[in-house]
């Protein structure tokens, strides 16, 4: 499955710094090096963006898992798992955000 498109603001943005754009893309290949596979890093990826409370990485990094092959159950678990350290309200702020995240597919695992 393709990746989803960026939202337009980032396009806006890399249009007007085509040299962030790059060094941007530069810093995501490079973390693409290593022996985890596509579903971890993306687990991996949304678990630092919940950590962070960044609300617009946890959207994003939630597109991008559950269009990696990722189980919404699953991004639930990591936010379940990440609740005793970043504090319940801030996990229900980030369920909160990817209750948001709409795919056009089903997102449930095979049984």
């Amino acid at each position: 499955m393709a990746a989803p498109r960026p939202p337009q603001a980032y396009e806006t943005f890399i249009q007007r710094f085509p040299k962030l754009g790059a060094a941007w893309e530069l810093l995501t290949e490079g973390g693409q090096e290593g022996p985890l596979d596509e579903k971890t890093i993306r687990l991996v990826k949304f678990a630092v963006a919940a950590g962070a409370l960044r609300e617009g990485a946890v959207r994003s990094a939630a597109r991008k898992a559950l269009a990696a092959g990722v189980a919404r159950a699953e991004l639930e678990q990591v936010i379940a798992l990440a609740a005793p350290t970043i504090g319940l309200p801030s996990a229900v702020a980030v369920h909160t955000w990817i209750e948001k995240v709409h795919l056009d597919k089903d997102t449930t695992p095979p049984e």
